[in-house]
């Protein structure tokens, strides 16, 4: 099995507001599957979609400050050249030629945790469970918690660990 904590992954809101997929990212960089980056940007971006969603200001703060305290070292700072050197059509679309240039491979979230179950198959599934143990509204078991993966866009994800489980 290979783990290494040198393997870097820059969150995109788009998988930080749903709270699952946050969830199971998170708990895959506490057991040092990879290490999470995000830029001020994108909470920015995030405490906008919670807004959206009528969360409260001082909840969108507390997960913000619990998600910077529990990754101190997942900010990233002078990073507007980078930005505008980044000229993309759509950020949907990252170019793979063109974003190679930069060292950087786009995934969407079930390709990046169906990754990293693969390169180690024990921590993943040991961070899933722990992930599910602290799930207290609802209090759902693991076989739950996948159907929802499932249905959130998460299949591989799911299909892996139910493997596993």
């Amino acid at each position: 099995m290979i783990h290494s904590v040198k393997f870097t992954c820059f969150l995109d809101t788009n998988v930080i507001y749903p709270i699952l997929t946050r969830d199971i990212l998170l708990w895959f960089a506490h057991y040092e599957l990879y290490t999470p980056k995000w830029s001020p940007d994108i909470f920015t971006e995030w405490a906008d979609v919670m807004r959206r969603k009528n969360v409260s200001e001082e909840d969108i703060e507390l997960r913000i400050e619990n998600v910077n305290l529990a990754f101190p070292g997942a900010f990233v700072h002078d990073y507007d050249s980078i930005i505008e050197t980044l000229n993309l059509p759509d950020v949907k679309d990252f170019p793979p030629a063109y974003i190679r240039r930069f060292n950087i491979t786009a995934k969407n979230a079930d390709d990046f945790l169906t990754d990293l179950i693969d390169l180690n198959h024990e921590i993943a599934l040991a961070a899933f469970q722990m992930m599910v143990s602290h799930k207290k509204n609802p209090d759902l078991d693991e076989y739950q918690v996948l159907d929802i993966c499932r249905k959130n866009g998460l299949k591989d994800t799911a299909d892996y660990l139910h493997a596993l489980l």
